[in-house]
């Protein structure tokens, strides 16, 4: 399945980060974490991407144009520097759409833009490209496909803690304390599902996960998959040291690619 990756929001809670950046090329260690998506969906033999580009889709552009292999794979030099053999590659087998769908436009508008590239296919695969997980894709998939929906998105507990009071009507709390794990908030992850039927639901200016989403609950038509495994947005500058502290201490979870680490079940 091809796999659509929403690259072209100005990121402007990361600005205090960089302020000319595009959000998918800050990096998680020596690679941008468009590129650990990437490497998440190429995992389970997903490698053909198209790029939704806007704001600095040249920097995106020129980072896989000059991509450098050496730099996550281990390598032999010899003479003299003049002779590199990798051991690995990470993408000669990827195929990369690169797509100008405009600075402003939003993330309906940008799927509307790339529609011709997805050529037949009945279904693709979508992500905001703003956040990785351990998900377990391929039960995802099979859900979807079981559902027969036209759209399937997957939902995970909010990361902010809240806390839940009951008062009475003198204004005195009678109760007071954490939101139960059992009764979760569940959020959007960003991990999308679709069918080509839902190009029939996005009219002009629509949002994607707005009116056709909501035309597609009216129709019974709108799955989700529930997951309480790791999951982990880059939306702020403390999320990019998050996600720093991870690397550094080897504790990589997204990375399902390589050797002992483990995908969790659904909820």
């Amino acid at each position: 399945m091809k796999v659509v990756l929403f690259c072209g929001g100005l990121g402007t809670r990361l600005r205090e980060h960089s302020d000319t950046i595009p959000k998918p090329l800050v990096n998680i260690g020596v690679r941008p974490i468009l590129w650990h998506l990437m490497r998440y969906y190429a995992h389970f033999g997903h490698k053909e991407f198209i790029l939704c580009l806007g704001y600095r889709g040249d920097l995106i552009r020129d980072y896989f144009l000059n991509y450098n292999e050496c730099l996550s794979n281990d390598f032999v030099l010899s003479e003299g520097g003049r002779r590199v053999e990798l051991m690995r590659s990470d993408l000669q087998d990827w195929k990369i759409t690169f797509v100008d769908t405009g600075l402003h436009a939003n993330i309906g508008q940008r799927l509307l833009r790339v529609r011709k590239y997805l050529g037949d296919d009945e279904e693709f695969l979508a992500n905001y490209a703003d956040g990785l997980s351990d998900l377990p894709l391929d039960r995802h998939i099979a859900e979807f496909r079981a559902r027969g929906a036209a759209a399937s998105f997957v939902a995970v507990p909010s990361p902010q803690s809240f806390h839940t009071l009951h008062g009475d009507e003198d204004g005195l709390v009678t109760s007071f304390g954490p939101m139960s794990e059992a009764s979760p908030f569940w959020i959007n992850a960003g991990f999308f599902c679709l069918r080509r039927e839902i190009f029939d639901l996005i009219e002009e200016g629509d949002e994607l996960v707005e009116a056709p989403f909501q035309r597609l609950i009216a129709q019974r038509r709108l799955g989700v998959f529930r997951y309480r495994g790791f999951w982990q947005a880059m939306d702020t500058f403390k999320d990019k040291i998050t996600y720093d502290r991870m690397e550094g201490r080897g504790e990589c979870p997204w990375m399902v690619w390589k050797d002992g680490q483990r995908v969790q079940g659904a909820a």
